[in-house]
């Protein structure tokens, strides 16, 4: 029924910029929080920033505060993370995900949908 389709991932240098986009669709439904994660290869899947869709308060990794920044468009269902000052331990599969209930927004097992994943490299 719900699926995230998510897109802006890419190639790029240290110090440059991405936004990824992901956007919710398949019916109506309520969202109390969307979130960014990422997994990197021989990693395991690690939080990066969260919004909670009332309201709009914002919550980042320390790895990324002051670097990424997690945005909304409630109108369209859809979830931004612009990430500038890119660094290369930033490479991963970007996962967007949607919470409907909460209140775990902060961690995995918090959400129920899950977008496909999207390739962010970043070189030297």
């Amino acid at each position: 029924q719900v699926q995230l389709v998510e897109s802006g991932g890419g190639l790029v240098q240290a110090g440059g910029s991405l936004r990824l986009s992901c956007a919710a669709s398949g019916g109506t439904f309520n969202i109390y929080a969307m979130g960014w994660f990422r997994q990197a290869p021989g990693k395991e899947r690690e939080f990066v920033a969260a919004i909670r869709w009332s309201g709009g308060s914002t919550y980042y990794a320390d790895s990324v505060k002051g670097r990424f920044t997690i945005s909304r468009d409630n109108a369209k269902n859809t979830v931004y993370l612009q990430m500038n000052s890119l660094k290369p331990e930033d490479t991963a599969v970007y996962y967007c995900a949607a919470d409907p209930r909460g209140p775990y927004f902060l961690r995995e097992f918090g959400y129920d949908y899950w977008g496909q994943g999207t390739q962010v490299t970043v070189s030297s």
